[in-house]
């Protein structure tokens, strides 16, 4: 054997050693990314090894109202990709609007999705300043123990569509019951009773 085909025979049999591990690693990759997920209302953001890829304050159903006083719930969908455990220990919003309130700490174990607030909310906004009907937006600063603040605008979001199944935010009012109007039917058939009335009494004349 030549010196030239030695050297290949060693190159392919340290790529063919390598190939299980390089394999492993792209599971794990996977592993996140091919998870199915609800499509997102807010855009993904990173910061600090903190992947945010889903983000919203759950409103009251379309055309109702959460009236002052009362309190929202934070849904979050989080991946943490740094090398350690972390956790999400507190929330910061502008005092104008409410007081946030985590019952406790979130754990954050290495590269797995977690989904804060389902299937029980434990980040809230109490004591809302002023009310909430959807479509507004709340900046909001996440605070976990090792990366630190995260900054994010968050929307409302109505209890619409997918989210229906959410438990309905505290203290909100009901939806306003619309009026129900006389359909074009009914009244073409009340002035045709009109009618033969009028012209019953012609004829008993």
């Amino acid at each position: 054997m030549t010196r030239i085909s030695r050297h290949r025979v060693i190159a392919a049999a340290a790529f063919l050693a390598a190939a299980p591990a390089l394999a492993g690693c792209g599971a794990g990759s996977d592993a996140i990314t091919n998870q199915p997920y609800t499509p997102t209302e807010a855009l993904t953001k990173q910061v600090n090894g903190i992947n945010i890829s889903q983000a919203f304050f759950l409103g009251p159903d379309s055309g109702a109202t959460i009236a002052p006083g009362a309190a929202t719930p934070l849904y979050l969908s989080v991946v943490n990709t740094n090398q350690a455990p972390d956790q999400l220990v507190g929330v910061g919003v502008d005092s104008a609007l409410g007081t946030a309130k985590v019952s406790s700490p979130v754990t954050l174990p290495v590269q797995t999705r977690v989904s804060i607030g389902n299937p029980t909310p434990s980040i809230l906004i109490e004591g809302l300043k002023k009310p909430l009907r959807g479509g507004e937006s709340i900046q909001v600063q996440l605070q976990f123990a090792n990366a630190g603040l995260v900054p994010l605008t968050i929307p409302v979001i109505t209890r619409s569509r997918e989210f229906t199944s959410l438990p309905q935010a505290p203290g909100v009012s009901a939806a306003p019951t619309p009026t129900p109007t006389p359909t074009a039917s009914a009244s073409a058939s009340t002035d045709s009773m009109e009618d033969m009335g009028h012209s019953t009494e012609g004829t008993d004349g």
